[in-house]
């Protein structure tokens, strides 16, 4: 079938829920993948910062192939030895004590939310309010949208889940206003990914975890985007010298498989008990082998060193683009997770980008955002960016 073929079907049989690029992609292989009619086009989306190795890794492919063989599903109410094993390699990896597995970064966060609430019922106290950030994103589900920063998300779907609260990101003296005895988590993400790849401060987080510690509440961190290897830390809060009480995690997890996880620290895992909180899909055997793999090579030392070396790379790149083009006013991000702010809305440059033959997408409406797999080659950034120039000269 064709780029049009697909999209006339498409059009006929599919819920228009989202603002689709007019090309059908059906072939991946590393950073680079391929249209219906053939066109070639250098990924630095992946999936939006999912295919953290890119695409049709072997290794990967090989692993739910072995799996696909042996065990597709089997009920939460069994061991899974896949889920296990995951399980207990991330916990070593990101120094968190227990998982719940989940299939995808809303469905985390929906559990982090129910976790936090359920720690303190356990306790007997009536600690129901979570604080969130303005211009965050944590999903698309009741809960997780309720806590999302941005009315834009919000609008038709009111009323929303009551008892969040939101604090301006990186204001600390925000956060404290909106403390109360009823304060049980506080959620975050590290980088603000949609929000338009915004960092926190070192200031900003410690002083979350130092509010966190004095009052009991539970540091609840949304690493859907930012975690994984995506900082060149296996987990983004390590560059901050703090361990949170919940983590998030998704995307990148299953380099392209759908998995979700909740971490939690033995302590603020109390709150759940059997019955408490499932997930039909959550943690099978497919998804676990896989996301298993995929932790196991990007948990190694030499490749998060390498991720921080491109990085660096890809950063003075984009650092020199920045000073020649007159609409870009600054680069931001850390790791590959990337973003320069324009003057201008980005759209159209999106759009002569992928005609050049290259795939990025904004952050908000004048924000670049740079997401490709971690194990991109200095020839493939050099290769992107000589795309990218080529693209802001065709820009009017």
């Amino acid at each position: 079938m064709s780029n049009k073929s697909i999209m006339d079907k498409g059009r006929q049989y599919i819920m228009n829920t989202y603002g689709r690029i007019p090309i059908a992609l059906v072939k991946g292989e590393g950073s680079r993948v391929w249209d219906a009619d053939g066109k070639e086009y250098l990924d630095l989306v992946g999936g939006i910062a999912v295919c953290a190795l890119g695409h049709a890794h072997p290794e990967l492919t090989a692993v739910l192939r072995d799996q696909s063989e042996k065990l597709w599903h089997c009920s939460n109410l069994y061991w899974i030895e896949p889920q296990v094993e995951l399980a207990a390699k991330l916990c070593q990896s990101t120094g968190m004590d227990k998982a719940f597995f989940a299939n995808s970064g809303a469905e985390a966060n929906e559990g982090a939310i129910k976790l936090a609430r359920k720690y303190f019922y356990r306790q007997g106290q009536n600690r129901y309010q979570i604080i969130a950030c303005r211009n965050s994103f944590h999903g698309r589900t009741t809960g997780a949208l309720a806590a999302t920063g941005q009315t834009k998300y919000q609008q038709g779907f009111e009323p929303l889940l009551p008892g969040i609260e939101f604090a301006e990101f990186n204001n600390l003296e925000s956060v404290k206003a909106l403390l109360t005895d009823k304060t049980c988590g506080i959620l975050v993400e590290p980088i603000q990914g949609e929000g338009g790849v915004n960092p926190a401060t070192v200031e900003f987080m410690t002083g979350l975890k130092r509010i966190c510690q004095e009052t009991g509440a539970l540091l609840m961190l949304d690493e859907v985007q930012c975690g994984v290897g995506r900082t060149g830390d296996m987990m983004a809060f390590q560059y901050y010298g703090i361990t949170p009480d919940i983590v998030t995690l998704a995307k990148g997890l299953g380099g392209g498989f759908p998995i979700g996880a909740l971490l939690a620290t033995d302590e603020a895992a109390s709150g759940f008990g059997p019955g408490d909180h499932a997930s039909t899909f959550g943690g099978n055997p497919l998804g676990c082998a896989v996301a298993h793999r995929v932790v196991e090579i990007i948990s190694e030392p030499d490749f998060l060193a390498q991720v921080k070396n491109i990085s660096d790379y890809m950063q003075e790149k984009l650092e020199q683009i920045v000073l020649k083009n007159n609409r870009a006013s600054g680069l931001r991000g850390r790791g590959l997770l990337l973003g320069i702010e324009f003057s201008a809305e980005v759209k159209d440059l999106v759009d002569i980008c992928r005609g050049n033959g290259l795939l990025l997408l904004s952050a908000g409406p004048r924000v670049l955002r740079f997401v490709p797999p971690l194990n991109i080659t200095e020839s493939e950034v050099d290769e992107a960016l000589n795309r990218l120039e080529q693209s802001l000269q065709d820009w009017k």
